[in-house]
Formats: C-alpha cells, structure tokens, sequence
C-alpha cells in the first residue's frame, strides 16, 4: 500500500471519528487502570478477569489506534511495583502477557503493528521474556503504529538508571560533565529514539501518574476519565483526541506569542 494511499485513509477514518484530521497527537501514552474495580464491580471473585478482558480492551484501542494513523502509543502494562501484589496474582498477570502475545500477533501483523517494550524486562520470568522478545522480532519490520509496553517499569527507576549511565561515561572520561545535556539524558531513558507522548490518558477516574513516564510526559496534555479500563473502548479513545484537540499547547509562551506565528 502506498504512503499516499495510507494517508488518504488515514484521513477518512480520522473523519469517521469526528476528529481533526490534521491535528493527531503523535504519541499517546495510557495508564490502563481499574481492571480490579471492574471485577468486582461485575461480582468475580478475583481480578484477574478484569486483567483479562483489560487485554481485549487494549486489542480494541489499539486497533482504532492504529486506524488513525497514530505513530506511538505506550500503555503502563506492569510497574515495578506491581511485583509487590500477591503471588498468585503476579503469576496470572505473566501468564496473560504470554497468552496475549501468542494470541495477539496475527492482529499485530494485519494491523502492520510494530511492538516494542521499555523497561526492566530481564526481571521477567524467563518464558514470558522469551515470548515478548519473539513477538518484538516478528513485529519488528512493521512501520506502522508502535505499541510500546511498559513491563517492570517505573520512571525513578529509569531516571536513576540514565544517571548511573551518564555517571559511568563521566567516570570514564568520555563525557564531559559540561555536555550533559536535556538530549543526553533523553539519549540515555528507556524511551530513546521515541518522541514524548503528546498526550497521557488515564482511566478509572484516578488523577495522578503514579511514576509513570516522568520526564517524557512534562509536556503531554493530561486526560482522565472515569470510565474502568475494560470498559474503555475506541470511543473514548476518539473523545480523548478530541479534548485535546481544544487544548492549548504553549509550551511556556503566551497565547499571542502562538497566534502571532
């Protein structure tokens, strides 16, 4: 299919959906919270199914994602802290990644998907890390969206990792502590090569980060909503673009410095 092509429907479904067509953040970054109130909500004794019907709410978004011609979008999939919830269900949690990954990568090839995953992923179970790694070899040569997982993630963690690596190149003598720069220390996060999420999303109606992404995020635009992540659909996926899209990103300047450009 031809760039011309893709854009053209790009377009049109950007339409469908009510939406600006030239006005699509580039990278959304989503917090997908409340699958455990969503279970309970719904009378099962654990939250596991919230976790699991959670994955057919991301298959969804991103999917219309996808559709929209979106470049990047990375969802909180695992904290590090997470490693601190009960056994049994950490050990679900793994087990779901890996049947999702084995699930999902037909729809990942036919949506031309390219996965990819930041974070401490070595510190998974050696299964679940061998199967992510295939699915991100398997993906890798698709140049449409890229759906980035945050697995074993917190962003302190990731800051004091780049400052640990950045120390090391000072220590070695092959940076100058004068050269450290914004660029340097983006160069040396998780996220390196990807651009900052343009807007950050996050459901079950709680307004806060929770050590998610923060540097990347300084200047996202901040979306929440009260819906329960398994019940957040390409809906809300459009009313989210569409908030920002009435959002004024200044960046620091006035708005008649931006009305004067």
């Amino acid at each position: 299919m031809s760039a011309a092509l893709d854009s053209n429907i790009f377009r049109n479904n950007r339409l469908k959906a009510g939406l600006d067509p030239q006005h699509i953040p580039q990278h959304i970054a989503v917090i997908m919270d409340g699958n455990g109130r969503w279970a309970k909500r719904q009378g099962f004794m654990t939250r596991v199914r919230g976790h699991e019907v959670g994955v057919e709410a991301l298959k969804k978004i991103t999917k219309a994602a996808a559709e929209l011609g979106l470049g990047f979008l990375t969802v909180y999939a695992f904290s590090t802290e997470n490693w601190n919830r009960p056994k049994n269900e950490v050990d679900a949690l793994m087990n779901i990644l890996m049947t999702a990954l084995e699930k999902e990568l037909p729809t990942l090839m036919d949506n031309n998907v390219r996965l990819n995953a930041i974070g401490n992923v070595d510190s998974l179970p050696k299964k679940a890390n061998k199967k992510l790694m295939s699915v991100m070899t398997a993906t890798s040569k698709n140049d449409g969206l890229t759906l980035t997982l945050a697995l074993s993630y917190g962003s302190q963690d990731e800051m004091v990792q780049a400052v640990r690596k950045i120390a090391t190149e000072v220590a070695n003598e092959t940076l100058d502590p004068e050269d450290i720069s914004e660029a340097h220390i983006e160069n040396s996060l998780f996220t390196a090569g990807m651009p900052s999420p343009d807007l950050m999303i996050r459901t079950s109606g709680e307004q806060r980060i929770s050590n998610y992404l923060l540097w990347q995020l300084a200047y996202a635009e901040l979306y929440f909503t009260p819906i329960l992540w398994p019940d957040f659909d390409a809906q809300g996926l459009y009313d989210a673009i569409a908030a920002f899209q009435k959002r004024e990103r200044r960046f620091g300047q006035t708005s008649e410095q931006l009305t004067d450009k």
